[in-house]
């Protein structure tokens, strides 16, 4: 195991440490989620907790989870959760967070959305100043717009590129839509951006995760530190 997916398994453990028996938690998708899910099939086999059920972020997380033998569930049979916890691709010191490498930014965000308390996991590397400093910003599309959106966001500067699967077609996401990945460089006004990009019609949602996280459990290589706000 590399030192990276030490770091991934030892916030993903320490995380599920917040889930309690007898609730509701949303699942995210992602490299270091599948720690989590390993950790949390781990605990309720061994009668450390009883009676979670889950709610994925994506048919990957699903997938992973029913493998587990993790009881899943929806938002239709249950609308509030009582902790969602995912990673994140860039996290600022306010607890923004750039998501979407995945492709589950639209399930995830609603699943965050629902939840009484969101909790970011991620290596400490995935810290920055500022978003957009490092990862591109995912935005999700309806493929009918694909085309047009990506010149407009083209013209508001920097570059933007189709997002592709291993087989060369476009990706698609859970929802059958499309991913344009902008390299916007540091992005100087979140709430500015957040609002443009869902007034442009085509755009589904993005991958900025605005005021949402409560708390975020980070993992270096001598420590587990938990920021708040």
């Amino acid at each position: 195991m590399t030192t990276t997916d030490l770091l991934k398994q030892r916030v993903a453990e320490h995380a599920v440490g917040y889930i309690r028996s007898h609730t509701v938690v949303g699942l995210g998708t992602g490299s270091t989620m599948r720690f989590a899910l390993e950790e949390l099939a781990r605990r309720l086999n061994a009668g450390e907790l009883s009676d979670v059920v889950g709610i994925p972020t994506s048919q990957r997380t699903a997938d992973i989870a029913h493998d587990l033998g993790i009881p899943l569930t929806t938002l239709e049979e249950n609308p509030k959760l009582d902790l969602a916890i995912d990673g994140a691709d860039e996290i600022d010191p306010d607890l923004n967070a750039i998501k979407g490498g995945g492709g589950a930014l639209l399930r995830e965000k609603i699943v965050a959305s629902a939840a009484r308390e969101f909790i970011i996991i991620a290596d400490h590397t995935k810290l920055v100043t500022q978003l957009g400093a490092r990862f591109k910003l995912p935005v999700e599309v309806t493929p009918f717009g694909t085309p047009l959106i990506r010149r407009r966001l083209e013209a508001m500067g920097g570059s933007v590129e189709l997002r592709l699967a291993a087989n060369g077609q476009p990706y698609q996401t859970d929802n059958s839509n499309q991913i344009l990945d902008c390299a916007c460089g540091p992005i100087a006004d979140l709430v500015a951006l957040n609002q443009t990009l869902l007034n442009m019609p085509g755009v589904v949602d993005h991958g900025l995760f605005l005021g949402m996280a409560r708390r975020a459990i980070i993992a270096d290589e001598t420590a587990i530190k938990i920021l708040e706000r």
